[in-house]
């Protein structure tokens, strides 16, 4: 998949006044970042709450904690951030330790999740996008885009969090659009997540652009107007369109 594939709908290029784009696994990979985030969380814990930090050392704990607490805390699917600080609380409690040192052990885990690696291609498409296009952040995750270094590109930003519901959901797509005065048919929405990025725009009046960096099939049925391996060939479809 060297060179940008259009969808035999076809990207009309007229229509777009602007973009928006997922973060996570589209402007950096997500899971470096994540496994960091929790040795920095790990590394504090082993200082302020050892009996905690030795029971997330069992194999399987952290993600069986995870999936615990998003069934309990059912209410917090659309708020990454609430349910990992829940999540360290559960664990503190298990642990014997005071449960209060979630709120610290997460602002660690945190600072370290906004230190992201992007990809080789992000800055320079960035540079060159949002000198045609206004550009706006749509994520379900709780990356901030002035924390990782990728705020001055964007006109606005949008996290699940915040605005109480996310992707697929049409209603952040359209505040997106909204945000830069446009329709969603005025704008693209390009992601790496088939069923959040793609349909969910697609089914909110955008088009939409799957940017996928491995070999992976299309296997929903609604089909996006381009897939691309990365951002620059995202860039070279839209000045050659």
């Amino acid at each position: 998949m060297d060179s940008a594939t259009p969808d035999p709908l076809a990207l009309d290029v007229r229509r777009i006044a602007a973009i928006s784009l997922d973060l996570d696994d589209t402007l950096w990979p997500i899971w470096p970042t994540i496994e960091r985030a929790e040795r920095a969380l790990h590394a504090w814990l082993s200082r302020e709450a050892p009996k905690t930090a030795a029971l997330l050392l069992t194999p399987g704990m952290l993600s069986e904690l995870r999936e615990a607490t998003a069934k309990e805390r059912s209410d917090l699917a659309h708020d990454l951030s609430a349910l990992r600080r829940e999540s360290i609380r559960t664990a503190l409690r298990r642990g014997g330790e005071d449960p209060a040192l979630a709120d610290p052990a997460f602002e660690i885990f945190f600072a370290e999740r906004q230190r992201v690696t992007l990809y080789d291609d992000v800055l320079p498409a960035l540079k060159w996008l949002s000198e045609r296009y206004p550009l706006v952040a749509i994520s379900n995750g709780n990356a901030d885009v002035h924390l990782t270094g990728v705020g001055r590109w964007f006109r606005a930003a949008f996290n699940a969090r915040a605005f109480g519901s996310g992707k697929p959901h049409a209603p952040i797509f359209r505040a997106a659009a909204a945000s830069v005065g446009l329709l969603p048919k005025d704008v693209l929405h390009v992601g790496d997540d088939a069923a959040l990025d793609v349909v969910g725009a697609l089914d909110a009046g955008m088009q939409a652009a799957w940017l996928v960096r491995d070999e992976r099939p299309w296997e929903h049925g609604a089909r996006p107007q381009l897939i691309v391996p990365n951002l620059h060939a995202l860039c070279v479809a839209l000045d050659t369109a």
